[in-house]
């Protein structure tokens, strides 16, 4: 099956499905776009009120990785009503319509379906000025990379679930989800960052070569730079990650070169799946310092410059020590 081709020719939308960037942009003024994203998936905690919460910042997060402000959001429902107690749902709805609340956005509907899992998520729209959006297709060489949250929610999600850690073993990592990445667009924006991503399902391997496939360059990862939540890769020794650190080691190929010496759990859990992970952002060497510290002092305490971008090959994701 070949590429979907999405918006055919129609000079008005800046951002479709060619560069796998994290939400569409339509122009609808020379000034004003239309940023719109959306995304759902089952409970990756226990507690209704926080996987609401999680859903919710998750979605919100494809926006803010454009540059963009979101204005309204529907809800999008899976739940199986006959099975389950419909308080559980009135939970999850109001964890996603506090965070919604918090980012100045406008819950104005939605959908429900019966279905034999729960299923939450949002379709949000937000708005954004073309001439300032960020996109994943401009990162040049020379440029620093600065990640805003850690890395290992995949990880830990997966050990609670499993027994083997317990559910309070997860708090800051759930916070960490819950978090916004409001403050670092924001700062992002006034320092000049000219390619962003927010780090999801791909992991931050798979996200690191989106940006490098849409502005043709290559990447480099210090691993040893990347901020890691507390057990993660304890736990990723011990063979606990999801299935999708396999899916996008055979997605990246040949485009994935990691030194020999690397230890494979750190890999692994570079490339598992992420659920409202940070911002992953590439600027100016110059300016990384600023940006760094702003970030730190609005309390986005986790950033860590940790890689740049090459020359290419197009695509090419180097991780060393």
């Amino acid at each position: 099956m070949g590429r979907l081709d999405v918006g055919g020719n129609d000079p008005n939308l800046l951002v479709g499905a060619n560069t796998l960037d994290d939400a569409g942009v339509y122009r609808i003024a020379p000034d004003l776009a239309l940023v719109q994203t959306l995304d759902f998936f089952p409970p990756i905690v226990d507690d209704p009120y926080d996987y609401g919460r999680i859903a919710a910042t998750n979605a919100l997060s494809d926006v803010y990785a454009m540059g963009g402000t979101p204005l309204t959001a529907m809800n999008i429902v899976g739940f199986p009503d006959k099975d389950l107690d419909i308080a559980i749902l009135g939970e999850i709805l109001r964890g996603g319509a506090d965070v919604m609340r918090a980012a100045g956005a406008v819950l104005v509907g939605g959908h429900s379906v019966r279905d034999s899992e729960v299923k939450y998520g949002l379709s949000v729209t937000g708005r954004v000025d073309p001439r300032r959006m960020l996109t994943n297709a401009a990162a040049r060489p020379g440029d620093r990379l600065i990640l805003t949250k850690p890395i290992g929610s995949g990880t830990l999600t997966t050990a609670a679930k499993s027994g083997r850690i317990e559910q309070g073993d997860l708090a800051a990592c759930i916070e960490s989800m819950a978090t916004l990445n409001r403050v670092a667009s924001e700062v992002a924006l006034r320092h000049g960052v000219v390619a962003a991503t927010d780090i999801t399902g791909f992991g931050l391997i798979g996200h690191a070569s989106n940006i490098a496939l849409g502005s043709r360059v290559g990447i480099t990862i210090e691993a040893g730079s990347v901020p890691l939540f507390d057990r993660a890769l304890e736990l990723a020794r011990e063979g606990v990650l999801t299935r999708a650190h396999r899916q996008s080691r055979e997605y990246l190929g040949d485009r994935l070169v990691a030194a020999a010496h690397l230890e494979p759990a750190l890999v692994g859990l570079l490339l598992d799946a992420q659920t409202s992970g940070g911002m992953l952002l590439a600027l100016e060497e110059s300016r990384a310092a600023g940006l760094l510290a702003e970030l730190h002092a609005a309390g986005v305490a986790a950033s860590a410059v940790i890689g740049r971008v090459e020359a290419g090959p197009a695509g090419r994701v180097g991780v060393e020590e």
